[in-house]
């Protein structure tokens, strides 16, 4: 293999072989919703950050068992603001997470609250009824 130098360094294009600037780079976007899961003594808490994202454009339900959490934004743009995008990492779209929180959470037990970014949801821990079996001898005969 051999390697052959620059003839000329064009800062500009130097800039834009940045992987940041890749097509693959564009088709998949950084990674949204990044979570925490904690235990306490009678929740779990999930908080996820939402940066830039509304109350309004989040969703939060459960279904079959799992928690499911979308948001989505759109970038308005502006009509009066003219030229190309040399760079835009403003984020425009939707992001979905899931969670299996089990069969026996009803919607009305799980609270939720939304305040600079980050999405707080607590979920009640079911307190696991045991049922106490009698002891049953077999008669020998």
């Amino acid at each position: 293999m051999m390697l052959v130098p620059k003839k000329h360094y064009d800062l500009f294009d130097d800039f834009f072989d940045d992987p940041f600037f890749k097509e693959e780079r564009q088709l998949h976007p950084m990674p949204m919703m990044k979570t925490d899961i904690r235990e306490t003594e009678n929740n779990y808490i999930i908080d996820v950050d939402l940066p830039g994202f509304k109350k309004e454009d989040i969703k939060v339900n459960i279904e079959e068992g799992y928690l499911n959490i979308s948001a989505s934004t759109s970038s308005s743009e502006n009509e009066e603001e003219k030229g190309n995008y040399i760079r835009r990492e403003r984020y425009s779209g939707e992001c979905t997470r899931r969670f299996y929180i089990g069969e026996d959470i009803e919607d009305n037990e799980v609270s939720a609250r939304f305040d600079n970014g980050i999405l707080c949801i607590e979920i009640p821990k079911k307190k696991e009824v045991y049922k106490v079996e009698e002891k049953k001898y077999i008669d020998i005969q």
